[in-house]
């Protein structure tokens, strides 16, 4: 331990600790903008943190300079606040002026910073930004160098959580950035679009595509029937958009509001992650008994698909062939439910509220189509809906819950844990034991494979199957931990489950902000109650909804109609 002195309050910590963190267990917050608490690699790059230390000839950056035994720190001395303001005030002579426009106002990292260290005028000459790129070229993020601030916290997280390693910084002074690799735009480089780097970037240098003005259109449209499907994630976060504790369910208000907004129908996406189940369970039964490509790895996470579509394209035989229950939706609404309501198909129009920026990208792959239509015609995130609400006018945390519409809007318990990582391994093997044994499995929460340690193992025995070893990792840096397992031979599982994004949907790209573990607890947290303490039903396979579909429509798990409308295959990229 070590002892120090931080505004005249005697500190002991670990050594090794930073300044940053010092002050922290005292309540002294420092402020800063590149600091990323789960990154333990702090980049010291913005400079705000500065702190003046006793006999230091210069002012150091806290969040990377170590304690030492009898310190003297001053965190508010008038060099250090003179020294930050002239930090911030350089920070803004170089970014865009445009706060009021700009999808970050209000949420802007800069600008609250701005308040708080007591900025009120730009004494130096503002950049012009009329060189500066705006790349638009994915259908999931818009990345604007003119707001960026080069806190390097995209690259952080692209390089250490996500392992992806596609964003880097270029250039020096003003004329610094960051971008991909080779300059490449999103679209034509590795990017698995899974949107960690907008969840972390404090101004408006990466954003998620907005695309509320085509729902609002479809809307006001006569001649369309506009249906939505919520992934299970959105109602246990949709609610802090609107000041309500992170992890709190809003199932029934999330459906009022949109049914506030016009939509003609409000289904439920984890009706399809049912289904997913069903699907993909009886593929993992079929290729465990037939001597299929195992370990089968699970298909739902379209950054992770994109990842291996990129750097592990050899092992693209290991993926369920099932769409995502977004994509089954999808083909679905515009197959079955256009059936069944005697709607034409090139009327319907389906939206889907993900916490996944990489859906958007998913939805426009050209092979999701075997309806005839595109299947999801738009994506929107979870902030997108908490901006289409406020712009209605409608008071969120007055509505009276309401229910799903059917025949597309029934769920289990199952379901709805697909958007915590481990939830889908949960829910297949629920629904597998039961399929191999005749009967429910005596203990339905399989709590190994819970949690956000970054890989999870489990072994269960199924009948007459024996032992099934499955894997579970969230974060494409984990994720590359078991791949290199399957890799090199060394992957002793059935079955894995990988998730682009930390914590899995409830930590998607796409999620309300700011995000943390502690929030991707609690927001899991809230979709196990649902599951445990709401649901009637538990197992996908004992969905009244989806056994009507089977009965009247599918026919059979992987048969000749299940296989066209829910089933696809991967290629390689460059």
């Amino acid at each position: 331990m070590v002892t120090l002195t931080i505004d005249n309050k005697e500190v002991q910590v670990p050594e090794g600790t930073t300044l940053l963190e010092a002050a922290k267990t005292v309540g002294i917050s420092i402020p800063t903008l590149c600091t990323l608490p789960e990154i333990h690699h702090a980049p010291g790059a913005c400079r705000v943190c500065v702190v003046e230390v006793d006999r230091s000839r210069t002012l150091v950056a806290s969040c990377v300079y170590p304690v030492a035994a009898g310190m003297k720190v001053k965190t508010n001395s008038t060099r250090v606040i003179k020294a930050r303001r002239d930090i911030v005030e350089f920070l803004l002579s170089d970014h865009p002026q445009d706060c009021n426009i700009c999808q970050k106002n209000g949420s802007c990292e800069l600008q609250s910073l701005a308040q708080l260290i007591g900025v009120r005028e730009i004494r130096v000459p503002c950049t012009n930004f009329t060189d500066y790129h705006v790349d638009d070229s994915s259908p999931s993020l818009v990345r604007d160098s003119s707001k960026c601030v080069n806190c390097l916290r995209c690259v952080a997280v692209c390089a250490e959580i996500q392992g992806v390693h596609l964003l880097t910084p270029e250039g020096r002074g003003f004329d610094s950035k960051v971008v991909p690799a080779l300059g490449k735009d999103l679209q034509d480089s590795a990017c698995t679009y899974c949107g960690q780097c907008a969840v972390v970037c404090p101004t408006g240098a990466i954003v998620e595509k907005d695309e509320t003005h085509k729902v609002w259109a479809a809307l006001n449209d006569p001649t369309k029937h506009v249906i939505v499907q919520e992934a299970p994630a959105i109602r246990g976060t949709l609610g802090e958009e609107f000041g309500l504790p992170p992890g709190e369910l809003v199932t029934g208000k999330m459906i009022a509001a949109l049914r506030c907004l016009g939509f003609d129908k409000v289904f439920d996406t984890n009706f399809t992650a049912d289904l997913t189940i069903v699907e993909e369970g009886n593929e993992l039964l079929q290729r465990v008994k037939n001597g299929g490509t195992l370990p089968m790895i699970t298909s739902c996470s379209p950054g992770w698909i994109k990842f291996a579509e990129h750097f592990y394209p050899n092992l693209l035989p290991h993926i369920s062939s099932c769409k995502s229950p977004q994509q089954m939706f999808g083909a679905l609404a515009k197959t079955y439910y256009a059936e069944s309501s005697e709607i034409s198909p090139e009327n319907i129009y389906v939206v889907s509220i993900m916490p996944c920026t990489a859906k958007k990208f998913e939805a426009s792959r050209p092979e999701m189509k075997d309806s005839g239509f595109r299947d999801v015609d738009v994506v929107l995130t979870t902030r997108e809906l908490g901006r289409m609400i406020r712009q209605a006018g409608i008071d969120f945390d007055k509505l009276e819950p309401q229910n799903f519409d059917a025949p597309m809007g029934q769920y289990t318990g199952a379901g709805t844990i697909f958007g915590a990582t481990g939830g889908v391994m949960e829910a297949a093997l629920r629904s597998v034991y039961a399929i191999v044994t005749g009967k429910p499995m005596p203990n339905l929460e399989i709590l190994p494979v819970r949690g956000l340690e970054g890989v999870k193992t489990a072994a269960i025995e199924v009948g007459e199957l024996g032992e099934v070893r499955v894997a579970v990792a969230h974060g494409l840096g984990n994720a590359r931990k078991l791949l290199e397992m399957v890799v090199n031979g060394a992957a002793d599982f059935h079955f894995i489950e990988l998730m682009a994004c930390p914590g899995g949907c409830v930590g998607g790209g796409g999620q309300s902000l700011p995000v943390d573990n502690e929030k991707r607890r609690l927001r899991a947290k809230a979709l196990y109650h649902d599951d445990s303490d709401i649901q009637e039903f538990r197992q996908s396979h004992e969905n009244p909804a989806v056994k009507l579909l089977y009965d009247t429509y599918l026919k059979q798990p992987l048969g000749e109609k299940s296989h066209k409308l829910l089933h696809t295959e991967y290629k390689g990229r460059q």
